[in-house]
């Protein structure tokens, strides 16, 4: 059940529990100390009444020991002190002579051990048998009596005898012991309540933490707002950078407030994703649909009306058809490199060779096409040959996608440049058009999602997205520059290799 409890409640309950503790063995400790404290001064003080008894009391006759002697002495004693009581033991400890009430003696026989170090002067308190208990111990004085030189037995005095005992019990129960445990138990609340006060300030910010967490919501609209630190809150100077705070609770938060701001990051990434995505269905959609409904147009009516068509009118749709499945096929697999590209189906195979060979016979592929929108494809190359080390089918792609897309940019009459700058450890290419170039609201969402396929006026389709994927995997990016007198501008850097550097 205690397992339900805040951790605040389970730390004071904690706390209380180990103070009652304490304070219980405090009590015990104190008792204890002042009971051992008592034992050695009343035996430091009564360490040579055993001895004075022997030499003031003649309890030796001419038959040996007198026990009617000791009677005598025994109620002397008794009406000086009742706290002490007196026996005659003999050389081997047992009890020869007492005053002790009928019943009252427990054992007949003293452990002699505690005699000798009494005797030897050993520290106090030194603890001997009480003949009225069966197990008791308490301090004592003793001496040896001698008769002609040897020893014929011991006085052995138990300095807090019976009646010590019952006016201490009375004691215990007096208003001196009640105000004793009063006291004790008045001290143990306050530190009791100063501790929970502790506590409360302690588990303050973690409770202000668990509060943060569990009302953290992944799908808020902005990232959640900072937490204050906890030397913010609890005192006055600049909190420190977290790599040197010795608080794990202000660790804690700082650690939790990084990673709100990244979940947070993540999950706006997430819905642009998820709303790009959308999109880019759509648009795929609407791209495929049209080519498709134009090719399906002219099967149907060449399969109905093939006998009123003539060989011209025949020749025609066929090729309007093949043209609408030639871009439906190219824009396929387009999509289908993008899929590899974007799933790691397609890892670079890194050789050396000749960018600038590479660029001649790209721009073998578009001659036809150039001269018939009546556009120069130009080169800037530097002496010698420009090597890179790359794959050399995926940049025959990007210069393949590039031009391309240059081409259907530019109005007739102008022209496409390639330059290659060379660079340590790398070779720069450029390549700009006469074109329109790009209006300025579409630069920062032109290599990626969304794009529209088709359109010629909102960004660069699938081709700059694939061209965009392969830099990647060549540690390399793409960028659209703007120069004065030219349209849309583009610059990537690739590897030169490694003896070239």
């Amino acid at each position: 059940m205690s397992m339900n409890l805040p951790l605040s409640q389970r730390l004071s309950l904690a706390f209380s529990a180990l103070l009652l503790a304490c304070c219980g063995v405090s009590a015990w400790l104190q008792i204890r100390a002042n009971d051992m404290h008592e034992k050695e001064v009343v035996q430091g003080l009564s360490r040579e009444l055993a001895k004075s008894i022997a030499l003031d009391t003649q309890v030796m006759g001419p038959e040996g020991l007198e026990p009617a002697a000791i009677r005598r002495m025994f109620d002397q004693l008794m009406v000086v002190n009742p706290s002490v009581e007196v026996y005659l033991l003999d050389p081997a400890g047992r009890i020869l002579g007492h005053a002790a009430p009928e019943g009252h003696l427990k054992r007949d026989h003293i452990d002699l051990e505690p005699v000798r170090r009494l005797l030897a002067g050993r520290p106090l308190p030194i603890l001997g048998d009480d003949p009225r208990s069966a197990s008791g111990r308490k301090v004592f004085s003793a001496a040896v009596l001698r008769s002609s030189g040897r020893e014929v037995g011991y006085i052995y005095v138990v300095l807090l005898g019976e009646e010590h005992d019952r006016l201490a019990a009375r004691v215990a129960a007096s208003s001196v012991l009640r105000t004793t445990l009063w006291s004790m138990a008045l001290v143990a609340l306050l530190g009791l309540l100063a501790g929970l006060m502790a506590f409360r300030l302690i588990t303050r910010p973690l409770r202000r933490l668990t509060h943060t967490m569990r009302h953290f919501d992944t799908t808020a609209d902005a990232a959640p707002a900072p937490l204050p630190a906890l030397t913010d809150t609890m005192m006055a100077t600049p909190a420190p950078s977290p790599a040197g705070r010795r608080d794990e609770i202000a660790v804690l938060e700082s650690a939790f407030q990084q990673m709100s701001t990244r979940i947070g990051e993540q999950w706006q990434t997430l819905r642009q994703l998820d709303q790009e995505r959308r999109e880019l269905v759509a648009n795929i959609s609407h791209d495929l649909r049209t080519p498709l409904a134009s090719l399906h147009v002219y099967l149907e009516t060449l399969y109905s009306k093939d006998a009123t068509l003539t060989a011209a009118d025949r020749q025609r749709y066929l090729g309007v058809a093949l043209g609408q499945s030639r871009k439906v096929g190219k824009l396929a697999q387009t999509l289908f490199e993008l899929a590899s590209l974007e799933h790691g189906m397609a890892a670079p195979v890194l050789e050396d060779f000749s960018l600038s060979d590479l660029i001649q016979d790209v721009f073998e592929k578009f001659e036809l096409q150039a001269q018939e929108r009546h556009t120069q494809l130009l080169a800037t190359l530097p002496p010698g040959a420009a090597l890179v080390n790359a794959d050399l089918g995926m940049i025959e792609r990007v210069l393949t996608n590039l031009i391309d897309n240059a081409l259907r940019h530019t109005p007739p009459g102008g022209d496409i440049t390639v330059a290659l700058t060379l660079q340590p450890g790398s070779v720069v290419v450029t390549l700009s058009d006469s074109g329109p170039g790009l209006p300025p609201q579409l630069l920062d969402r032109l290599f990626r999602r969304p794009f529209g396929l088709s359109s010629e006026h909102d960004s660069g389709g699938l081709g700059l997205l694939v061209v965009h994927r392969i830099l990647q995997l060549h540690d390399s990016t793409i960028e659209l520059l703007q120069l004065p007198g030219r349209g849309a501008v583009f610059r990537f850097a690739l590897a030169a290799p490694q003896g070239r550097q």
